[in-house]
């Protein structure tokens, strides 16, 4: 998935030169920046979706000083940054205006795909693997949803009133568990989890989506678990 390059400078490779404890960084990092939006990106767009939206502009702000006048790692966090930005946009239009059309989310989250494809060739290849891993972990879990028979039910639980969503959620969360749904959820999960390793054997890079891949899948099954134990914590509804 993602190549490197001997015209590339040292200055754009990836963990160039730096210890073990160097080269988790940006791993770690990765995992933070899909984790902690799961679970509040949504509630926070649909209470200020523009003001969510427009927060995208100092994100990217951010990561371009970084990725200019930061040094070692915190200038590698610039690019890592980008590839959130483009994320974090994606989900604020999503969740903020279209989120009761399933069908239109992977296409919105996809709206940067040509970008950082073209970002690997080069000194932003740390945000195109942040942001094509976390377009593959969001085609797995859309693909997972329609083919466990979930898709109609996405739009009820965010369209019934707060005294029945969480019941409509609990009731998907259900259905996953049947045991059809349970063997197609482990196999996909089996398929993205022997992704992650092979991208992680590569290093630089690489390690990053396969960190941010895995980080989905983690968030994917403690999303399953708050359905179904606690469904007003899962930030759905």
């Amino acid at each position: 998935m993602i190549g490197t390059s001997t015209a590339l400078s040292s200055r754009s490779l990836p963990f160039a030169g730096q210890s073990l404890s160097g080269e988790m960084l940006l791993p770690l990092t990765a995992v933070l920046l899909v984790a902690v939006p799961v679970f509040l990106q949504a509630p926070l767009v649909r209470q200020a979706p523009h003001a969510a939206a427009l927060f995208t502009l100092p994100l990217v702000a951010a990561a371009v000083l970084l990725e200019r006048h930061g040094r070692g790692s915190w200038q590698q966090l610039g690019p890592l940054l980008v590839g959130f930005s483009g994320s974090w946009l994606a989900g604020c239009l999503f969740w903020g205006w279209f989120r009761e059309h399933p069908l239109l989310h992977l296409p919105i989250e996809a709206f940067a795909l040509p970008l950082a494809l073209a970002g690997l060739g080069g000194r932003w290849r740390l945000a195109g693997a942040f942001y094509l891993a976390s377009l593959l972990g969001t085609a797995a879990t859309d693909t997972a949803i329609a083919l466990t028979g979930l898709m109609p039910l996405w739009p009820q639980v965010l369209s019934a009133p707060l005294s029945e969503a969480p019941l409509v959620l609990r009731q998907a969360g259900e259905t996953v568990l049947e045991p059809a749904n349970i063997a197609l959820v482990t196999a996909m999960a089996a398929l993205l989890i022997g992704v992650c390793t092979q991208l992680w054997k590569r290093g630089g890079s690489a390690r990053v989506s396969a960190a941010t891949l895995a980080a989905t899948l983690a968030v994917d099954g403690l999303f399953l678990a708050a359905a179904l134990l606690a469904p007003l914590s899962s930030g759905l509804i």
